[in-house]
């Protein structure tokens, strides 16, 4: 009998890309045992929470051993790299005893090293974006890899990561499970203009939030043109919950802003759904916005030479801001000139994603994972 458990060991962003492929081979495999398993008591419940819209899939749920002091600390601040690898560590033996091992990161890798040998280790990826973390060399240590397109598929097989019949193209379960979830179109703001999402990266190296953000942010309370959403990566304040918290309570009396560090809305599409204009930096979450072709403003706040650059393929896909000064006529001109950019972005997200017919793409993974593992077997 096939075991198959999928671990969760970072922010909870990443479930999404995962757990629908999960629930699927439960689904359509009654001889295929499924668990999933989490750091914290709050990541296990959000996890059965999506898994709810799975009532035809049986799985069961594992909390990760672990000290109680650590779990505490990853509770509050959220998990670090080395608390990760000490938690992977510390549960050899339950990863040991299944056949595979399906998770949305890389850190798991790890367990290749600390002598976790049987389980087969495969890969959902978390993101459909161009930056090359997407692309690092130990992906090729992956057993198997599910792509969500043409776009990812090439660059993995130009630099040797992938070879046929180890990994499935044509798979993003986000999308999936955000379709089961049925957003209501319930508008975030009780007035009609146009809403801008601000989605900063957490990476200092590349994101815009340290260098503009604060401007940004001011510019948006002083007008009274725009909507905004500042929804940045749910890992920009993961470790310093509190001052997310006190850049909410500044804007609190803004009418036009709404405030979110780091809930589960800022990761299911919630806010990609509603917005009329996309504003930000390198965030893969400007192609699930693609899934609507509207207006994109990319912020350069480090200078990065990024025309003929192909970890920066999306900011093609609109204007390309390098002072923020300029912002309030290029979100009016954005809006003005986005049928030039149409065409592109249409085509960006036909070679970033393969989505028949709107159809539901876990359950192929699914079939293509359990296929690859019984012939392992």
């Amino acid at each position: 009998m096939l075991k198959v458990v999928l671990p969760f060991i970072a922010q909870p962003h990443q479930t999404l890309h995962s757990l629908p492929i999960g629930m699927e081979v439960a689904a359509r495999n009654p001889d295929v045992e499924v668990q999933i398993a989490c750091m914290t008591e709050s990541h296990l419940d959000y996890a059965r929470t999506l898994a709810g819209f799975y009532p035809e899939s049986r799985v069961s749920y594992e909390l990760l051993r672990m000290p109680h002091r650590l779990r505490r600390r990853i509770e509050e601040k959220g998990p670090g790299p080395l608390e990760k690898i000490a938690v992977l560590s510390m549960n050899r033996s339950y990863f040991s005893q299944f056949s595979g091992i399906v998770v949305p990161e890389r850190t798991s890798l790890y367990l290749k090293r600390m002598g976790v040998r049987k389980p087969r280790l495969a890969w959902t990826r978390h993101g459909a974006g161009d930056r090359a973390v997407g692309f690092a060399k130990d992906t090729r240590l992956f057993d198997f890899i599910v792509l969500s397109g043409k776009k990812i598929e090439k660059r993995l097989l130009q630099q040797g990561a992938i070879t046929p019949g180890r990994y499935h193209r044509g798979t993003y379960a986000k999308f999936d499970i955000v379709q089961r979830m049925n957003h209501s179109a319930r508008p975030l703001f009780n007035n009609a203009r146009p809403v801008v999402l601000y989605n900063p990266h957490f990476s200092s190296r590349l994101s815009s939030w340290e260098k503009f953000g604060d401007r940004i942010l001011a510019f948006f309370a002083q007008q009274d043109r725009y909507n905004l959403i500042f929804a940045p990566h749910i890992r920009l304040f993961d470790r310093n919950r509190e001052a997310g918290e006190a850049l909410r309570q500044r804007f609190s009396g803004c009418k036009n802003l709404l405030i979110d560090p780091g809930s589960t809305r800022s990761v299911d599409m919630t806010y990609t759904m509603a917005a009329d204009l996309y504003l930000g930096d390198v965030s893969s979450q400007v192609a699930e916005f693609m899934i609507r072709p509207r207006p994109c403003v990319f912020l350069n706040a480090h200078n990065a030479r990024w025309e003929n650059n192909s970890d920066y393929s999306f900011w093609q896909l609109g204007e390309v801001l390098d002072d923020p000064d300029r912002l309030s006529d290029t979100l009016d001109n954005a809006f003005l000139i986005h049928p030039q950019f149409k065409g592109r972005q249409t085509a960006y997200f036909s070679e970033t994603f393969e989505l028949p017919d709107n159809q539901p793409t876990a359950p192929a993974a699914a079939d293509a994972m359990v296929d690859y593992l019984r012939r392992c077997a």
